[in-house]
């Protein structure tokens, strides 16, 4: 039997030793880099498409946000789902089988992308219909959304080679690739406005471009640096067994985003009815949401790495400890988010709007100030979710997804109606909070479950 190759310590980190929070600092710092990029172009996005093109152009892609979330969220989540095995098999050493799970993620990653880029991109009109997008926006959105959903194989090429980066320890390559890919979004989205003329065909244009980049970038550096994922012979098959357990880690985590943004989709459908104003003052909000909580978004991702890493290595404790830590973390962020929005939040819309847009900017603070002051649901909403994931159990993923589809479409349906926009700026944090309810005793149900496997393991 031949020797198994050996991690390159310059390459991968080890999240089964040393302090957790030091762990979790050092892997979740250069993510959250990462996320603040991608939302930090996003952003940028919407601020030269309301500074260039105006209000319904801003309305226009504002309201593709939801079923954008949907599919792409689906694939994001489906392919961390896709690491988690791989996590897993390095975290136990076992390196044979973790690149014969590499190989078959490739194999399903490619019959996925095809398969939802022609069904989506046939639905994209009638969904847009079935939101109630007002007629004065309906075809700018459909332009810039369509582009986007053509670009669903190169959403898939870049989040499936990072997250087996990550899986592997390494948060900070993903960060470089995805910055190079910011800066070319925003150089795009000014040409294709600006130069071109082409509208909000222009910004989509440039973030499939720039995301294809960041993609091929990621997967020529997977195949040059990392020596435990040249693969030997037999191990690029594709297998069955093997893709059924990487569906079975996959699917539930692509589903529980995908669930969660139907409540969203719901909600927008709500939000349209409300008119442009309100439309544009969630667009502006919901980006510098978005970029706020990069924070919880980077927690949540390192937790699913290091979670996955400590269940492969059989440290039940670590877990917990981990866990603690990177709620505490949360939490002392989030105070202090609250405290600045509240105070200074009604500026950040200027960046969207002209100052003459004083109900879009009234609006955008309201929603942002509502959604900061319940922060700590969100903390555990990305924290212990994740931490559910990386222990394999992603079925519950579907679950506190529903949570949030409900909370959402309760608002949708009846509280719009009834409270008109107050109800929309509350619609997430009461969608945490149904979560949460779930998550925390479904965490320590996970963790319970771990510790007989282990038991019986050594028994």
């Amino acid at each position: 039997m031949k020797e198994q190759k050996k991690p390159a310590a310059s390459t991968v980190r080890d999240m089964t030793q040393g302090n957790p929070l030091r762990q979790i600092l050092g892997f979740a710092l250069p993510m959250l880099l990462g996320i603040m990029f991608q939302q930090f172009y996003s952003m940028v996005d919407t601020v030269i498409v309301g500074r260039f093109l105006g209000v319904e152009a801003l309305a226009s892609v504002g309201s593709t946000a939801s079923i954008n979330f949907m599919i792409n969220g689906f694939v994001i989540g489906i392919t961390a789902g896709f690491a988690i095995p791989v996590a897993q098999r390095f975290g136990a050493k076992d390196y044979r089988e973790m690149r014969r799970y590499v190989a078959n993620t490739a194999w399903l990653s490619i019959a996925f992308s095809i398969t939802m880029t022609a069904v989506v991109g046939a639905l994209t009109w009638k969904i847009l219909v079935w939101m109630r997008t007002p007629e004065t926006i309906i075809r700018g959105a459909y332009h810039y959304i369509f582009i986007i959903f053509l670009g669903i194989p190169v959403v898939y090429l870049y989040n499936i080679t990072a997250s087996i980066i990550r899986a592997l320890g390494d948060s900070r390559t993903p960060v470089y690739f995805l910055i190079f890919s910011s800066l070319v979004n925003i150089v795009l989205d000014y040409i294709t406005i600006r130069w071109l003329g082409l509208g909000v065909s222009g910004p989509a244009i440039a973030t499939v471009i720039s995301q294809a980049a960041s993609g091929v970038l990621c997967l020529i550096y997977m195949r040059k640096k990392f020596e435990i994922l040249r693969f030997e012979e037999g191990e690029v098959s594709l297998r069955g067994d093997l893709c059924l357990k990487l569906c079975n880690m996959g699917i539930p985590m692509g589903l529980q985003y995908s669930i969660t943004a139907i409540g969203s989709v719901i909600l927008q459908s709500a939000v349209n009815t409300l008119g442009m104003v309100a439309v544009a003052s969630v667009a502006a909000g919901n980006k510098i949401n978005l970029f706020c909580a990069c924070v919880f978004d980077a927690l949540g991702g390192t937790m699913a790495t290091y979670v996955g890493q400590n269940v492969g290595a059989g440290k039940v404790d670590r877990i917990i400890r981990g866990v603690k830590d990177a709620t505490v973390l949360g939490m002392i962020y989030g105070v202090a988010v609250f405290v600045l929005l509240l105070l200074f939040g009604g500026y950040l819309p200027l960046l969207f709007v002209d100052e003459g847009e004083t109900e879009v900017i009234r609006q955008a603070h309201m929603y942002l100030a509502a959604n900061s002051s319940c922060y700590f649901l969100l903390v555990i909403v990305n924290v212990w979710r994740f931490s559910i994931q990386g222990m394999g159990y992603s079925a519950f993923a579907i679950l506190a997804g529903v949570c949030e589809m409900i909370a959402r479409a309760l608002v949708g349906f009846v509280g719009v109606f009834m409270f008109g926009y107050p109800a929309v700026c509350f619609a997430s944090p009461l969608a945490w909070l149904f979560a949460d309810l779930f998550l925390i005793p479904a965490f320590w149900h996970c963790i319970g479950r771990l510790r007989r496997l282990f038991v019986a393991r050594t028994a």
